[in-house]
């Protein structure tokens, strides 16, 4: 195993950002994930691969909600072959995305667009995924730009970023 692959790879960014409607007309309200991470807590959220629940790849160490949206912060296992993948794949460029698995507690449907404002989430995992459902939800490696500088560039900017780290 490299030393990077032994040390295991910190990941960081946002797993959905508010106010931005996703690929399923979806609208994440602020505050929507608050009592899911309260009841659950950090450990209580999976870190998956592609939604896959018999994939868990590592483990999320910081969930929080900000400004920008859902905050996350986690390590993929090195000792795990999806999670050395995931970070070859992270590394070459190959997967940049980041989904949220969820149920819906309360939501509500604006007639004029269609797009469902979802008010409360039950939050069950996070994945590193190719094509997440919110465009914006993509990586970046360690050294780019911070993800919440990024999307405190402006709304026609707001993108979720998730960056690699090896501490």
């Amino acid at each position: 195993m490299t030393g990077l692959a032994a040390a295991g790879a910190v990941v960081e960014g946002y797993a959905s950002l508010f106010g931005r409607v996703d690929m399923g007309r979806d609208r994440v309200a602020p505050g929507a994930f608050r009592r899911s991470l309260a009841r659950r807590g950090v450990g209580g959220v999976k870190l998956l691969w592609q939604h896959d629940p018999g994939r868990p790849i590592g483990r999320w160490t910081e969930i929080s909600e900000d400004g920008v949206g859902l905050k996350v912060r986690g390590r993929l296992l090195p000792e795990v072959a999806q999670g050395r993948e995931a970070l070859a794949l992270i590394r070459a460029g190959a997967l940049d995305g980041l989904s949220i698995g969820f149920r819906t507690v309360r939501a509500r449907r604006e007639p004029a667009t269609g797009v469902r404002e979802l008010v409360e989430i039950d939050l069950w995992e996070i994945s590193l995924v190719t094509f997440p459902q919110m465009p914006g939800a993509r990586l970046a490696l360690a050294g780019s730009q911070m993800p919440a500088a990024r999307c405190a560039a402006g709304a026609a900017g707001r993108t979720g970023r998730l960056s690699l780290s090896t501490t």
